[in-house]
């Protein structure tokens, strides 16, 4: 993306550390007064001579009096995280501190940012592309392994250099066709039909494939919404406990103790599985069982992954099969989780294991293969598949505008095929320009950065 730097008149501040105590706090200051507002309040070092990226100790003044003991980062224009001026204040922790800090600052002409509106300012001056900044919030919200390698990825720029690669190939193609319609009179080309078709089958295979990857994207972002289901006394509330290492549910030989459902979370890897506890599933004995009952079939069918409990003590071969014939009709994808292994007899184990290889044969009361039941989990959601640098799309906007791309490209290529006029090959051409340039912002509307940064913590 090519730089275009924004002239702000306005110089920002804001408190760049989350709220409550802590052993330190960052305030920091962007905009072209953010040097002589810092030194209105800073005593130490002139900050306006001092080289970039230094620090510098001093003090937070106010009247006289001396309010904290700092470190200040200075940052030039345009090597800075906004592209502008900015100074970084270091502090102590204390919300007093950062709040009077703040207000010192606000009080010798800096005003308060807005959500978002350092990362915004990076964005408008070029120091980064949209998908870029976007990236940053997922980031800051990364809360396992897998969702921090994606955010990082594409923060470095790893998606938008795939998205601007397939741009620039495609947008050699439409000024040729442009150029073929200054020239429509004299009935030349300039864009070889046979190499466009080539480039949109090339771009159509890596649309493709960003497209598929937002299945495990969103996976790795929002989590796993994951059902433990099955008949009553299979021991769905034993696993739950286990799993989470509490007792979360209340187990009991009661049939029908669970009516409702209880949820909670675990990490697996780096990908975080929202487990679901659900009632056993069997004809209701009263009102509000059947309640709990429903409730289990409607979380089944919202569920990303069921892992469904057969009790080897109660269930015959004959029970699990109308069982699994039933999951197999829900279109959604489950693991045939044979429970209290421990209890059942040798024979049964054997024959379903050959009937069902996939089958996962566990103890949840001791324990036992509950690491087995982990791995499946993350086979079936294949993040083996993911990768360190791996390009993979998280975001829902970024998803719909390669949606949008396919479908226009679709278009090129129809187009292609039956001869169409250059003027309607070159509307398709453009639409799929647009869709491309919507991701990384060359093609933006201020209501869509609104929608973005306002969705930021403030200070970022």
């Amino acid at each position: 993306m090519t730089p275009v730097v924004q002239q702000h008149e306005d110089t920002i501040a804001a408190v760049a550390t989350p709220p409550g105590e802590g052993a330190l706090g960052i305030i920091r200051l962007s905009g072209p007064r953010a040097f002589g507002i810092a030194n209105r309040v800073f005593r130490g070092k002139d900050l306006a001579k001092q080289a970039s990226h230094t620090l510098h100790y001093g003090e937070i003044m106010d009247d006289g009096e001396v309010v904290d003991e700092v470190l200040a980062s200075v940052f030039i224009a345009p090597h800075s995280y906004t592209g502008e001026h900015s100074v970084e204040f270091s502090c102590h922790g204390s919300p007093y501190i950062l709040q009077r800090i703040l207000r010192l600052l606000i009080d010798a002409g800096a005003r308060p940012a807005r959500p978002g509106e350092f990362t915004k300012r990076a964005f408008l001056n070029g120091r980064m592309d949209l998908a870029q900044a976007e990236a940053v919030a997922d980031l800051i919200a990364s809360d396992n392994r897998a969702s921090h390698m994606a955010a990082m990825n594409q923060m470095r720029g790893g998606f938008s250099n795939r998205i601007k690669t397939l741009r620039d190939k495609l947008v050699h193609f439409a000024s040729l066709i442009e150029l073929e319609l200054d020239f429509a009179e004299e009935d030349v080309e300039f864009a070889k039909r046979d190499e466009l078709k080539g480039l949109v089958t090339e771009i159509q295979q890596v649309v493709a494939g960003l497209i598929e990857s937002f299945e495990l994207g969103n996976v790795i972002k929002q989590g796993v919404p994951t059902v433990i289901a099955g008949k009553p006394n299979t021991g769905k509330s034993t696993l739950l406990n286990r799993l989470l290492n509490e007792e979360k549910a209340i187990v009991s030989s009661i049939p029908g103790t669970t009516r409702d459902t209880i949820e909670d979370e675990i990490h697996i890897e780096g990908i975080r599985f929202r487990f679901i506890d659900t009632a056993g599933i069997r004809e209701a004995r009263d009102q509000i069982e059947a309640i709990g009952i429903q409730r289990t079939h409607d979380k089944m069918k919202a569920a990303s992954v069921i892992v469904y409990l057969f009790d080897l003590t109660r269930e015959t071969e004959k029970d699990i099969r109308k069982e699994i014939n039933k999951l197999d009709k829900l279109g959604i994808p489950y693991i045939k989780t044979a429970n209290k292994t421990d209890l059942a007899g040798p024979e049964l184990r054997a024959r379903l294991q050959q009937t069902w290889p996939d089958m996962v044969f566990i103890s949840a009361k001791l324990e036992q293969n509950l690491e087995s039941l982990k791995q499946k989990l993350l086979e079936i959601i294949h993040l083996k598949d993911f990768k360190t640098g791996d390009v993979i799309v998280t975001n829902a906007r970024h998803y719909h505008s390669l949606v949008q791309t396919r479908a226009a490209l679709i278009n090129v290529m129809e187009g292609l095929e039956t001869g169409i006029s250059n003027d309607f090959l070159a509307l398709d051409l453009r639409d799929a320009l647009t869709h491309l340039g919507e991701i990384t912002g060359e093609i933006t509307t201020e209501d869509l950065l609104d929608n973005i940064f306002r969705n930021f913590c403030i200070g970022k």
